[in-house]
């Protein structure tokens, strides 16, 4: 071997020994079968970052183990135990939508919107940090920055989950803009499609936005044990954060980079679609 010094960052593809390489999952024959068949999501803790939930709503009950909040002190985001539930009734939507696919996971509330169903992004920030060391091993996001001052601490924290394995699924904003972090390359970042099918998904080879997932007209649980039917990008987020949460749970140790890749072999055929579903209902961004 060379006695030329490497470049920084190659020490874990040179010399004698790869063993660090060694992995104990790697991708294989790529069909659904293969992805998640047999998967509850049973030893994965999912963050729902978002209005709170509530824990004795029916679609929740047994399933929420923490909740925290991020309240804005003297200027400054405080993470502290929450008792609130949601404050809304969006986050409850996304967790009913996940234990819809994946009943067995356990949820973590991460509440940064208020009952305006609006926050701080400082808050959204911390909340999102404190599930990152909070060793979750997917967060969903329905909720976005439009703040290009946060943008590198958007950028920072993201990569950071990346690096850690965290799968963050991320909304795209209901308003065509820039919003972090749903345009960052390392989160999965969802819109709506109109197919009345939690199962169906599109992997779209242009991005920024790369998954698409049920969000046209979906029955969600709401607030006060009640349901509704919505519209938004928020309700296609939480299909593929369930999905997300079988792959995890039947194949561990799977990077995120690695679930995307499973997640665009196993997308239906658009040439497949069945008739589309109108728009209508709530809407929510």
């Amino acid at each position: 071997m060379s006695d030329t010094p490497f470049p920084a960052w190659s020490e874990p593809f040179v010399g004698d020994d790869l063993s660090g390489l060694s992995r104990a999952v790697r991708l294989g024959r790529l069909d659904r079968d293969w992805a998640w068949a047999g998967s509850t999501g049973a030893g994965v803790t999912v963050a729902i970052i978002d209005s709170g939930l509530e824990r004795q709503h029916p679609a929740l009950v047994g399933r929420v183990v923490e909740s925290v909040a991020v309240e804005m002190v003297d200027g400054e985001p405080r993470v502290v135990p929450d008792d609130a539930g949601d404050l809304f009734g969006h986050g409850t939507a996304c967790g009913g939508i996940i234990l819809g696919l994946a009943p067995e996971v356990e949820l973590i509330s991460v509440r940064v919107l208020g009952a305006d169903l609006r926050g701080k992004g400082t808050a959204f920030l911390a909340g999102l940090e404190w599930a990152v060391e909070r060793g979750v091993q997917v967060a969903n996001l329905s909720l976005s920055s439009k703040s290009d001052a946060l943008f590198p601490a958007f950028h920072q924290i993201v990569d950071r989950a990346y690096f850690r394995g965290l799968a963050l699924v991320s909304a795209a904003n209901n308003v065509l803009g820039a919003s972090y972090p749903s345009l960052f390359s390392s989160v999965f970042s969802v819109a709506a499609h109109a197919f009345a099918d939690p199962w169906r998904i599109y992997y779209n080879p242009a991005p920024p936005v790369e998954f698409g997932a049920w969000g046209v007209d979906v029955p969600i649980a709401w607030r006060d044990g009640g349901s509704t039917v919505a519209t938004g990008n928020s309700f296609a987020a939480p299909h593929i954060a369930g999905i997300v949460a079988l792959i995890a749970a039947k194949h561990p140790g799977l990077t995120p980079f690695e679930i995307k890749a499973v997640l665009a072999a196993v997308a239906d055929d658009p040439a497949a679609a069945p008739v589309a579903q109108t728009a209508g209902g709530l809407s929510a961004s």
